[in-house]
């Protein structure tokens, strides 16, 4: 955006973006669930943690539920380190 021309800049700004995105989707994640009944969470890792997207539209508080969003937290929070 401001001319920046250098390889480290983008690459970190790659990593800020994904960290942004991962954010994003797990903020969205209480909306796109009252509103549409969607869940737009890596199945990936729900199933590595036996949830399932009715457990989020049921709005299970279980420990394996937080588990979940945890991990996909913890996503962004390597993509920050790699900035830093």
């Amino acid at each position: 955006i401001l001319g920046v021309r250098d390889i480290h800049a983008d690459h970190a700004a790659s990593h800020i973006g994904k960290a942004q995105g991962i954010v994003t989707c797990l903020r969205a994640t209480p909306y796109h669930i009252s509103t549409r009944r969607k869940v737009f969470l890596p199945m990936d890792i729900c199933m590595l943690h036996g949830v399932s997207q009715e457990d989020f539209i049921r709005g299970k508080q279980e420990k394996n539920v937080r588990d979940v969003i945890y991990d996909i937290a913890s996503q962004a929070h390597i993509h920050l380190e790699h900035v830093r």
